[in-house]
């Protein structure tokens, strides 16, 4: 079932449009708790991630009607994803989003789909580069780079604090896909999901905490907003380490390339920013287009 493309594409399209409307979310929730500084951004993320873990273990205990327990065995696999694909990924991004653009920090970033292709292919013996994967990806990134157009969009260079940090969270995060897909046959996906989050998480709070950030302030409406956040983490990261499990790396990491799109289209509808413009169609188009290459059997 979960190897059928209508499928994949249904789940993927569902996983990049929670992570996409975390982008508006995140703004919101910046400006209702009057969060300023890499500090107390990164101590807001780990709040989420790791309220996003405890959701996921009590969810997955009810599923699997189990108590979810790691084997020792893979105790270190999971901590490293989640010091990777969690953690410092995170803490990358927002170094570097702190000291680039906007644009840049999306294109740099949401190249990940291609990293985790070009890692799979020296990772995994099974998933070798091909002119599809490869046809796909450059697609895919020129869609995110045609979304993100706009004047003085790519001024300033490049610097080893802000471009440079994107880039290796880009890296970073493309590694852990590929090293997420070698252990999700160790652990079920509800008990990965869950202790990666909450080690990734805990290391977040730590790290915001050290950097001196604060997150004070919660009403109502904050509150909803970050267990919004964390339950679109749990749905978006069950369902995609469920992929990674049953399908090759490329044709599940192509459509992180609609991440930026979703974004932009969500941020319009939650923000008021403007969204019907040619630029965005020209990206759906571009990226729809490397979707479909990369899956075409």
């Amino acid at each position: 079932m979960l190897r059928k493309p209508a499928v994949i594409c249904a789940l993927a399209l569902l996983c990049c449009a929670l992570w996409g409307s975390a982008f508006p979310c995140i703004k919101l929730g910046y400006e209702w708790l009057n969060i300023r500084g890499t500090g107390s951004q990164i101590l807001f993320a780990g709040y989420r991630f790791f309220l996003s873990g405890i959701f996921t273990f009590v969810i997955g205990c009810g599923a699997e009607r189990r108590f979810l327990m790691m084997k020792r065995s893979s105790a270190w696999h999971v901590f490293r994803q989640g010091f990777l694909q969690t953690a410092l990924q995170y803490v990358f991004f927002y170094i570097g989003l702190a000291h680039a653009t906007g644009a840049k920090s999306s294109i740099i970033n949401a190249s990940q789909g291609f990293v985790a292709v070009i890692a799979s292919h020296f990772m995994l013996k099974s998933e070798k580069m091909t002119w599809r994967k490869a046809a796909g990806c450059i697609l895919g990134l020129a869609g995110v780079i045609s979304v993100n157009l706009s004047p003085g969009a790519w001024d300033g260079g490049f610097s080893l604090m802000g471009e440079g940090m994107i880039l290796l969270c880009t890296v970073v995060y493309g590694i852990s896909m590929v090293l997420l897909k070698m252990i999700s046959d160790e652990e079920s996906p509800m008990t990965i999901t869950a202790y990666q989050t909450l080690i990734g998480g805990a290391i977040l709070i730590v790290t915001g905490a050290v950097l001196g950030g604060q997150v004070s302030g919660f009403d109502a409406k904050s509150t909803a907003l970050l267990i919004y956040l964390a339950l679109l983490s749990t749905a978006a990261f069950s369902i995609w380490t469920l992929l990674m499990k049953y399908n090759p790396v490329g044709r599940v990491a192509v459509y992180t390339f609609t991440i930026p799109i979703f974004g932009v289209v969500l941020s319009g509808i939650i923000l008021g920013e403007p969204v019907f413009e040619v630029k965005n169609l020209i990206a759906l188009a571009l990226v729809s287009a490397g979707i479909v290459i990369m899956n075409r059997t």
